[in-house]
């Protein structure tokens, strides 16, 4: 008997144009800055004699291959992703890019903005349009109930406003 797990499904391949700035922006500090500086950092400790108890030599290598794991996932996922920075036709209802506000029935209100799974930031309210509540809002116009499933049980929201950034 094996073990076969079939492999994660990868998230939306969308991405605002930020995102795609930042994610760009981390591989050029990654490859122009930081992997040549690590390189330096490995040949110097090298050179020191015996490589194997030279701490300073066996995690400049670790970080080396942690870079450029990185450097070839930002790569691969630059190229297959849609940068969508057209607002839609239909400013009512809510798809990617758009900001929402919700309101539960406790009375709890929250500011939302819809965007890709690289993308996600709790702080600033970055949340993926594959998540329970990106999914359940795609589509939906302010006004409108929404129900997700959670860990807790059954959550219903009200969406009570959806706007856009101009591109």
């Amino acid at each position: 008997m094996t073990r076969y797990r079939p492999p994660p499904k990868s998230g939306s391949k969308y991405i605002t144009r930020e995102g795609e700035l930042l994610l760009k922006e981390e591989l050029n500090q990654l490859w122009k800055i930081e992997r040549p500086k690590v390189t330096q950092q490995v040949s110097e400790a090298a050179a020191l004699g015996d490589r194997s108890e030279n701490a300073e030599y066996i995690y400049g290598k670790k970080r080396l291959r942690e870079i450029d794991w990185r450097v070839r996932y930002l790569t691969k996922r630059l190229e297959e992703l849609k940068v969508v920075s057209k607002v839609p036709p239909d400013k009512t209802k809510a798809y990617f890019g758009c900001f929402i506000s919700v309101e539960s029935n406790d009375g709890d209100k929250s500011k939302y903005r819809l965007v890709g799974p690289d993308e996600i930031n709790p702080e600033k309210g970055y949340i993926s349009i594959d998540s329970p509540l990106g999914k359940a809002v795609l589509g939906q116009k302010a006004g409108s109930k929404i129900s997700i499933r959670s860990p807790q049980g059954k959550i219903s929201y009200q969406l009570t406003s959806v706007e856009y950034l101009s591109p």
